[in-house]
């Protein structure tokens, strides 16, 4: 990929503003529909949210990393560059460490109690009603819709007395999809997301659900393989935009090193990176506080392999869920033929502010606590503090307060001028995949592709 250093000016069709899976969809889309395209990314690498790491010599997704059979636009682009699926290991008994206590079961929900059980089916229910309610189109004007968004997750679940077991699953749920717990998260939001997830189910399931499938090469890997047909100079790391000019006739992009004219721009970035760029006009004020609102909740990986995976031999998938510690829910990816490979999800907070040599002490402490004393000699080790990151840092999804979805949504998408907005927060289907991010950064170029067509030519 090029990275200019000199000062220099490029004119093009359409400016595109992030290199994430978002922005090179919409790359991909204005190329082939023959406009000309150039690629802005402020980070040192494309990808965005996905993110290749290595552990015993295998990779790994630091970042996005499922895909679901309802994930059709993500699975077109990856087949499309070369990338192939792997399925999810989920055979066997899945693990619960729950008040210093460890079981097995089977299933999507961990037996706790009968009354348990019956809470979470409770719950359950009562969630899927009111999602069943939600206007995809326009979360906001949803039935009830003030309501529930000036209560939180958290609050609703006591209305409807969830028990601990059930508060407990529900808060793995938060932490997973949001980096945030069910008592940050507006009602509203959450229902939202889940509605355009296609339910609680498809959310929580391997099989037929959200952690079906993964990329086998990784999923930075297909961004890796869409930003290459850019690699002849229209795509330039290291070069955050930092002043979007606009008037009648186009766009002008300043950068560090490069000024960039264009007839539109595409910007897919996070939304919370929309109060970085100086814009003339300038954005509403309702425009600048979602850029503060909207903000990425916060979430860790870490991966520990092994010689072998000796959990399968015992009958356990590799799944586990844990009420204490950093960790809080596991899954195995390794290979079907290599190293045992385990991946936790991670509580930032108890976790990203503690030196390398801590945090690979207290995992492999929490992998002996669900797996056993075989647990106790990994043969590597390595991890991913997200809210480190200098661009996107944070979790896969915005984590939103309660009153930012009825007060803000509707500049969400709002074209500003001649920029549209692109990136998978503003999908509703499928928003928080990458699912949405393709189809974001698609719909970005049809609608930017159009507005050339009706404009006389240059």
């Amino acid at each position: 990929m090029s990275s200019t250093r000199e000062s220099e000016h490029r004119d093009v069709d359409v400016v595109v503003i992030g290199a994430g899976i978002s922005g090179l969809s919409a790359a991909d889309r204005l190329a082939s529909m023959g406009h000309s395209v150039l690629i802005l990314e402020g980070r040192d690498r494309v990808g965005g949210r996905v993110l290749t790491g290595e552990i015993a010599g295998v990779p790994v997704d630091f970042g996005g990393t499922w895909v679901s059979p309802k994930h059709t636009a993500i699975r077109e682009l990856a087949r499309r560059f070369g990338c192939t699926i792997t399925p999810q290991f989920h055979d066997g008994r899945n693990t619960l460490w729950i008040s210093g206590k460890r079981r097995t079961y089977k299933g999507t929900i961990p037996p706790v109690s009968p009354l348990a059980v019956i809470n979470m089916a409770r719950v359950q229910m009562a969630l899927e009603k009111l999602v069943a309610t939600i206007d995809m189109d326009s979360p906001s004007a949803s039935p009830d819709a003030a309501e529930l968004d000036s209560i939180t997750f958290g609050y609703w679940l006591g209305q409807q007395r969830a028990s601990s077991a059930t508060r407990m699953l529900m808060n793995v749920i938060s932490r997973v999809q949001w980096g945030a717990s069910c008592d940050d998260l507006s009602m509203l939001s959450v229902l939202s997301y889940i509605r355009g997830a296609g339910g609680v189910d498809h959310m929580l399931d391997v099989e037929n659900g959200m952690q079906q499938d993964r990329i086998t090469e990784t999923t930075q890997e297909i961004a890796k393989r869409v930003a290459a047909q850019f690699d002849d100079g229209r795509l330039l790391l290291s070069t955050p935009a930092r002043r979007i000019l606009q008037d009648d006739a186009g766009i002008t992009v300043h950068t560090d090193t490069v000024t960039v004219t264009a007839r539109y721009a595409v910007i897919t970035a996070a939304t919370m990176h929309r109060k970085d760029i100086d814009f003339e006009p300038a954005l509403t004020e309702q425009a600048k506080s979602l850029s503060n609102l909207w903000r990425l909740g916060g979430l860790s990986k870490a991966y520990v392999a092994y010689d072998k995976p000796f959990w399968r031999e015992a009958g356990i998938s590799g799944e586990a869920i844990s009420d204490k510690g950093a960790v809080f829910i596991t899954f195995d990816v390794g290979p079907e033929d290599g190293p045992g490979i385990l991946l936790g999800f991670c509580d930032p907070v108890q976790f990203d502010g503690f030196d390398a040599e801590h945090r690979r002490t207290r995992i492999i402490e929490q992998m002996v606590e669900m797996y056993g004393p075989q647990a106790k000699q990994p043969i590597d080790y390595v991890d991913h503090c997200w809210l480190l990151e200098d661009f996107g840092a944070g979790g896969p999804n915005p984590a939103l307060p309660p009153f930012a979805l009825t007060a803000y949504e509707s500049e969400l998408s709002r074209p500003h001028g001649r920029i549209e907005w692109g990136g998978t927060e503003t999908a509703g289907e499928f928003a928080g995949s990458m699912n949405g991010a393709v189809l974001t950064g698609q719909r970005a170029a049809e609608r930017v592709a159009e507005r050339i067509r009706k404009e006389p030519q240059r």
